[in-house]
């Protein structure tokens, strides 16, 4: 019985040994696609949901991240202009950072950068603005985005 359960616990810790944990890509590569907007809170309304049929502000149903192209980002905000510009991650992977914007968003300086606020998957991407919006009257926003 002792010999039995030696061979066990040998055959299970060579078992683990030989699992591999598929590493996730890197997080620029799991960034890197065409983002819309799933739901949207400025400050801590909820303002549109996809689909919904009364959001307070439908105008969201245009909004696209393009970030498809490695370092070239594309943004249709509310308003539905668009602004090209570069895109970056931080170093500490915490950041996503939108620069070289044309034309420039108002007291932007030309940057718009947001807090990546869950890992992500490439299947779902949630983002806080790191700075108040003028476009959405000086709020902090929040965006759940889904691969478009």
């Amino acid at each position: 019985m002792k010999k039995q359960r030696y061979f066990l616990l040998i055959f299970l810790l060579m078992s683990l040994a030989s699992c591999r944990v598929k590493p996730l890509a890197p997080v620029t590569d799991r960034l890197a696609k065409v983002w819309k907007a799933n739901t949207v809170k400025e400050a801590d309304l909820l303002v549109f949901t996809l689909g919904a049929p009364t959001n307070i502000k439908p105008g969201y149903t245009r909004f696209r991240l393009d970030l498809s192209q490695a370092d070239k980002v594309s943004l249709i905000d509310i308003d539905g202009r668009l602004v090209t510009g570069i895109w970056t991650v931080s170093t500490d992977n915490k950041r996503l950072i939108l620069s070289n914007l044309t034309p420039k968003p108002t007291n932007t300086g030309g940057i718009i950068e947001y807090y990546i606020l869950a890992e992500p998957d490439g299947l779902s991407l949630e983002l806080q603005r790191t700075a108040e919006s003028r476009k959405t009257g000086n709020t902090i926003d929040q965006y759940a985005l889904i691969p478009e």
